[in-house]
């Protein structure tokens, strides 16, 4: 019986053998023509060509964190660069882009990528706010409005969406991301995803989308960013994991690695996270880019110098590197050496070609280069229409006794505090290519909505914090929140002098746009003191207070819960913010947004999130 058994498992595992090996990959006619073409290519390329298509230097606007060079213009005559990011200029775009092809020896066109997280020019909700519309057509339009707009000005690749999981307030970071939970978040990547790219990269109207950023960065050890993640299998594939698998399901044409360890390992290079779980268990056929310079930060968590964490970082699977130039200035070496072999750089190298194929760049580098679209489809009326309606559906009503809102269009309304006439601030975090003096601000939305039989009373009412040197580290990018140098008492009795003329009190509170985002960690998830004694004098005054809330993350609201009658959770709501937040105020847009992440009564319960296992 033993032996039956025995030649009955070799005549299964044989058939099995023969299947598999019969098992062929069919490809389209698209697919073999690229493959030809890229075959061609690569034979004329030098190393050094191949090595600087793997290069991604920055050249634009926006930059953080250290680079090693800004020769690129001399690299990229030479056949050094790959591609630039966070360049926002149609004309620099095109003069780089012309550079490339008639300087460069074999004419390889240049990739252009730029953070655009939530909108472009025309700014929708920061993407946690906009997750609480719990809209994924809406989201799917927010990110083709984006696409739409930021091809008009040249930009082709988009690091978007970010999917981090992410169950802790006081990393700063949860203000990109959907919030705690797995099933919504990878629903959420997969409308990302398709807004962006649409259903023919070669349309000059979509982006490539980037997932990022691969994997766990939303779980670091207190919150703190960059900080170490260590995480169960179970967890990181029952949980985590998912968004990241749907987004890549959607057909997104890149990756992002994370800055965080796994298992000890950075993700940057992590052989098994990069090939073994994207590529061999996900099937990912896309390029792996870094983060900004992600491949030199792997010496600091003490895995080698520069030439030995760029070898790990491109056999555990990294195709491009973010700004640090390790790949540009080691590889050669290291393939002398024996540290990497032909067939990896070969490899990094296809999967970049093959993205500018599917972009339709070999066929006309300059696709996306056209002035005429600037005027016609950026930041237009249209677009900010749908903005505004987004916005609206993203706004949460917390709390609200005794029907306080909406407001009447009528009668005399107070309206203090650091946020409420402050346009920049409210196109939240990450919005790098926005015009955000060109936002609208509270005070400007409630006017204009609330119409002329309203008469308006205002006041600064406190500063953002007591600390002016935490005013000015709040005030990132040109995001700045006024400083009044006054004391802290006279504004609050100027407020209160207005509060008692009118009928309600109208408090614009919580955090500026970069107390939330990346390095913008929080041990303390409450509203500043500065402005909770503002919301204690108002609340004093027995006029019926709505607090406004505004904040990238989950706060510590168990005083506001207790002592404001009216509590709208406003995020940052983007270009139209100001409007957005009027109609829901003033009723006419019902407040419809739900939370995607849970509010802890106390930091002390953090990490905490509604699908915990009970035992």
């Amino acid at each position: 019986m033993k032996k039956l058994i025995c030649i009955v498992s070799i005549l299964l595992l044989s058939s099995l053998a023969f299947s598999q090996a019969k098992k062929t990959v069919t490809l389209s006619a698209e697919e073999i023509k690229m493959n030809q073409f890229i075959d061609q290519l690569m034979k004329k390329m030098t190393l050094t060509e191949k090595i600087g298509q793997l290069n991604l230097p920055a050249a634009g606007d926006i930059t953080t964190g250290t680079a090693t060079s800004n020769n690129f213009m001399k690299n990229i005559e030479e056949g050094k660069v790959g591609g630039l990011f966070n360049i926002k200029d149609l004309q620099k775009i095109k003069r780089v882009q012309e550079l490339a092809i008639s300087k460069s020896r074999l004419k390889i066109p240049l990739l252009f990528g730029m953070d655009v997280i939530h909108g472009y020019r025309t700014v929708f909700p920061i993407p946690l706010g906009l997750a609480c519309s719990w809209d994924m057509q809406a989201i799917e339009q927010s990110a083709q409005i984006a696409a739409k707009e930021a091809t008009a000005e040249g930009i082709h690749w988009t690091f978007s969406p970010m999917v981090d999981l992410s169950r802790d307030p006081r990393w700063g970071r949860m203000a990109e991301g959907s919030g705690e939970d797995p099933f919504l978040g990878g629903e959420i990547a997969k409308a990302m995803v398709r807004g962006y790219q649409g259903k023919n990269l070669k349309d000059a109207q979509t982006m490539m989308a980037c997932i990022k950023h691969f994997a766990l960065y939303g779980a670091p050890d207190a919150g703190r960013d960059y900080g170490t993640v260590d995480m169960s299998r179970h967890r990181m594939y029952n949980e985590y994991f998912l968004p990241y698998k749907a987004g890549i399901e959607a057909g997104a044409g890149s990756v992002m690695a994370s800055f965080n360890e796994i298992d000890g390992i950075p993700a940057t290079g992590n052989k098994w996270l990069l090939t073994d779980v994207l590529r061999k268990e996900w099937g990912f056929k896309g390029f792996v880019v870094t983060d900004y310079t992600g491949i030199n930060e792997m010496i600091d968590h003490g895995v080698g110098d520069l030439p030995k964490v760029s070898a790990q970082a491109l056999k555990a699977g990294v195709d491009m590197d973010m700004v640090g130039e390790g790949f540009l200035l080691t590889l050669q070496q290291s393939l002398k050496e024996g540290k990497i072999t032909q067939q990896d750089i070969d490899q990094a190298c296809r999967r970049i070609l093959e993205a500018k194929y599917k972009l339709g760049l070999f066929e006309d580098p300059f696709r996306y280069i056209q002035p005429e679209r600037v005027d016609r489809d950026i930041y237009t009326a249209e677009n900010r229409a749908v903005a505004r309606k987004t916005a609206a559906s993203s706004l949460v009503l917390l709390k609200n006794e005794n029907s306080i809102l909406p407001l009447k269009k009528s009668g005399t309304i107070a309206l203090v505090g650091p946020l409420a006439d402050n346009a920049v601030n409210m196109v939240g975090t990450w919005a790098v290519a926005a015009d955000s003096k060109n936002a609208i601000s509270v005070k400007k939305g409630l006017g204009e909505v609330g119409g002329s039989n309203i008469q308006w009373k205002y006041a600064h009412g406190s500063n953002l914090h007591d600390d002016s040197s935490f005013n000015v580290r709040a005030s990132m990018f040109g995001k700045t929140v006024k400083w009044d140098r006054r004391d802290a008492q006279a504004m609050i009795e100027e407020a209160l002098a207005i509060a008692k003329e009118s009928d309600v009190i109208v408090a614009a509170v919580g955090e500026s746009a970069e107390m939330s985002g990346e390095s913008s960690s929080r041990t303390d998830i409450r509203i500043p003191e500065s402005q909770r004694r503002l919301l204690d004098a108002l609340v004093k005054t027995g006029k019926p207070v709505v607090a406004l809330v505004f904040s990238g993350r989950p706060l510590e609201l168990s005083w506001e819960s207790k002592h404001i009658p009216s509590i709208l959770h406003v995020w940052f709501p983007g270009s139209e913010a100001g409007y957005a937040i009027a109609d829901v105020v003033f009723g006419d847009v019902n407040p419809s947004g739900k939370l995607t992440s849970t509010f802890p009564q106390h930091v002390g319960q953090i990490p905490i999130f509604y699908n915990h296992k009970m035992t």
